[in-house]
């Protein structure tokens, strides 16, 4: 999993509520297992117009100005609907590595921080704030630290978030449930061969 670092990058405006799994990725492309692949069909349903091939020139995230951004400033209860882990593995590979909202379902939640997202959570009136400085000024860069905890926008917003410790050092270090377990390799070891000579008849 890639580390999460203090960036700037551009912010992309998608103010809407209630955005669902199955709109952040249909389920008719969640045909693999892999992680990699679902960045071309993230919003499929309002990123293309009907021959499903061609941008639509009137869903936000295909305006130039947002090409590249890696922040995404999203409408209350994002992420909500079925379980899927293939949303934020769309999100990812689409590019994203931030999403700042009021509130987010809580399985997405817990999903993005094995996927190196970093899911913010705000205040009503500081992403309002968020949203119209982007709103005039299409393009615009913030800055997000994760170890500060801050974001920061050329217009002079600070936003202080709270991020639980485990899952900010994961992030930081770019360790899934996996990448833990393997820290701690040495000990692992060190249990089976105990395992081994305590009850041999586990390891025919």
């Amino acid at each position: 999993m890639e580390a999460y670092t203090k960036h700037t990058s551009i912010a992309a405006l998608m103010d809407r509520s209630n955005v669902d799994t199955d709109q952040i990725i249909p389920k008719n492309f969640m045909k693999k297992v892999e992680r990699t692949g679902f960045g071309i069909n993230l919003f499929h349903n309002w990123r293309y117009l009907a021959d499903n091939i061609t941008p639509n020139p009137e869903f936000e995230l295909n305006k130039p100005a947002f090409k590249g951004a890696k922040i995404l400033v999203a409408g209350e209860n994002f992420g909500c609907g079925s379980s899927r882990e293939h949303a934020p593995w769309a999100i990812a590979d689409y590019g994203f590595n931030t999403i700042i909202s009021t509130s987010f379902a809580d399985i997405f939640f817990s999903n993005c921080f094995k996927n190196s997202i970093l899911p913010i959570v705000v205040s009503k009136e500081e992403l309002a704030a968020l949203m119209a400085e982007i709103a005039g000024n299409e393009g615009v860069e913030f800055t997000v630290d994760l170890a500060e905890q801050k974001v920061t926008t050329p217009g002079g917003i600070v936003i202080n978030f709270e991020v639980d410790p485990f899952r900010k050092q994961s992030l930081l270090e770019g360790l899934d449930d996996i990448g833990w377990t393997l820290t701690h390799e040495d000990k692992i070891a060190a249990f089976e061969e105990k395992q081994k000579q305590t009850l041999p008849w586990l390891w025919k």
